[in-house]
């Protein structure tokens, strides 16, 4: 079955190939951009996401992929770069990437309330949304985004058709098969006319991917670690430009300092030299008191410190919250938290476990590569074992609340090897369903102690009073936030009444003065 699936597919994309190429190209190069027709006969991929898109009709693919390449030279899309945009564009920060919802797809956010219906800049507007989606195409061949429609604080003057109408034909026809979604988010009234026309272009396949939420909707979509606050969410991240967001996850700093590839990254032996090292550290430290024939002073100060190194390991390596993933269960299950700069130590731990039968490689990967050094980054664990991955910053660069941290996970067969070379290999070759990945936030510990792992012992020393202190100030905070966010919507709702309102009227008494006079 799987062969011939494979070879009908080959079939339609040397179809789609020839007939685009004799049918469209062919006396009509100059229509199209010539690194576009090159990619066509070079990426399969590529090809698939219009047949898939088109229910593998070659005559509706090709239309489509005229229409899509003539778009590409007009909006000269591979040439697109930050000095294409206006700076001001970049600054309002009304488009950008940031964030993943609860199926691990990117978050594409719009928010509406920077956005003015203006003829005289919607062109750079559509250059910077093809801006974003190129640049995101570039990085996660076929990977789908889910797009944030936020209309909270939206105005009539944001009401715009046109730029709509192409963000979905966006999707629709230039970006096949990377849409995931579309949440609409706080949707005013005015605009439920505007959307039933939105719901025309996408046609009666896409209308099912409009999810129309409110403060408690949407996080069945979009987990609250990456939402704003207006949203209900935590997620602390301000937009600014310059630089770029640009929170894609990336390859981290090995121990060594930085990496030019993933073939170097450590290996599996640093792992186990150090573990070696430790062993029989603790090791001597317990024989010392055999061979060694001393006074009774002195032997119990030597049993009372070897307590204390036995204490200190086993709260080292306890896991506190564990994620059970199917391959690998891994501690912490969702944070990471670094200690403070008054503490002196910054290096936090994530416990690997291999829950499988067979050898599991991993690799770690961070949406800021530059600041942190991951020992080890990419190795193997074998059946049963569990591996410590020791993270700590570079270079005295400050942890943020932003930074977030990859761990990407898949079976190998006995057979493999697990040097680096052959590590490297493995992860070009394997399919992306067969990857599990989990992801964890960053958190810095200022005065209290944190339900995970530390490596400075003084995490462990803090009262459990000063943190029931701190959490019951957070939880009132929270609250006083929520009833202001409240107030707030409901003055914005109140003024959105009053104006329509005023609309209403002007339009009664236009059409009585008219009546009355004509």
């Amino acid at each position: 079955m799987a062969e011939n699936h494979a070879q009908n597919r080959a079939k339609l994309i040397s179809e789609t190939r020839r007939r685009f190429e004799a049918e469209y190209v062919t006396d009509k190069s100059d229509k199209y951009d010539a690194r576009d027709v090159e990619r066509l006969q070079q990426d399969d991929n590529w090809v698939e996401s219009y047949l898939s898109w088109r229910h593998n009709i070659v005559d509706e693919t090709l239309k489509m992929l005229d229409e899509s390449f003539q778009w590409r030279k007009e909006i000269s899309v591979n040439d697109l770069n930050e000095s294409s945009i206006p700076r001001w564009l970049l600054e309002i920060g009304v488009i950008y990437l940031h964030g993943y919802d609860k199926e691990g797809n990117k978050l594409f956010w719009i928010r509406v309330k920077y956005h003015i219906k203006d003829q005289k800049t919607i062109s750079d507007k559509k250059k910077l949304i093809a801006f974003w989606l190129e640049r995101y195409a570039k990085r996660e061949n076929g990977k789908p985004v889910t797009v944030m429609f936020d209309l909270s604080e939206t105005g009539i003057n944001s009401i715009d058709m046109d730029f709509v109408r192409f963000i979905i034909n966006c999707f629709k026809v230039y970006y096949p098969k990377y849409l995931s979604k579309i949440v609409i988010f706080d949707m005013p009234w005015l605009m439920n006319a505007a959307f039933k026309i939105v719901k025309t272009w996408l046609g009666p396949e896409a209308v099912s991917l409009l999810k129309f939420t409110s403060k408690n909707e949407v996080q069945d979509y979009v987990s609250v670690e990456y939402l704003p606050p207006h949203m209900g969410g935590t997620d602390p991240f301000k937009y600014s430009y310059p630089p770029l967001v640009d929170d894609d996850f990336q390859t981290p700093l090995c121990e060594n300092g930085p990496i030019t590839s993933e073939d170097e990254t450590s290996s599996k032996e640093d792992i186990e030299s150090d573990g070696k090292e430790t062993l029989e550290t603790i090791s001597n430290e317990e024989q010392t008191p055999l061979v060694k024939k001393s006074n009774p002073t002195e032997s119990t100060s030597k049993a009372e410190e070897n307590e204390k190194v036995d204490s200190k390991m086993k709260a080292f390596k306890k896991p506190l919250s564990v994620f059970k993933g199917p391959l690998l269960h891994i501690s912490p299950a969702e944070e990471l938290y670094f200690g403070n700069t008054e503490s002196g130590e910054k290096k936090t731990l994530m416990v690997l476990t291999n829950v499988t039968k067979n050898i599991v490689a991993f690799k770690v990967r961070t949406t800021a590569p530059e600041k942190y050094r991951v020992k080890p980054s990419n190795s193997s664990c074998d059946p049963g074992a569990s591996v410590d991955i020791v993270v700590s910053p570079h270079g005295g660069l400050t942890v943020s609340a932003q930074d977030r941290f990859l761990i990407m996970a898949a079976e190998m067969e006995q057979s493999s090897g697990t040097g680096p070379a052959e590590l490297t290999q493995f992860w070009k070759e394997v399919p992306r369903n067969k990857v599990m990945e989990h992801r964890l936030r960053c958190h810095t510990v200022e005065s209290s102690k944190p339900n995970t792992l530390m490596l400075k012992d003084s995490a462990f020393n803090m009262s459990d009073k000063t943190s029931e202190d701190i959490c019951l100030q957070l939880s009132h905070l929270l609250e006083s936030n929520r009833k202001l966010e409240d107030q707030v919507q409901r003055c914005i709702w109140f003024q959105q009444l009053l104006l329509s309102l005023t609309m209403l009227l002007l339009a009664f008494v236009t059409s009585f003065f008219y009546l009355l006079y004509s």
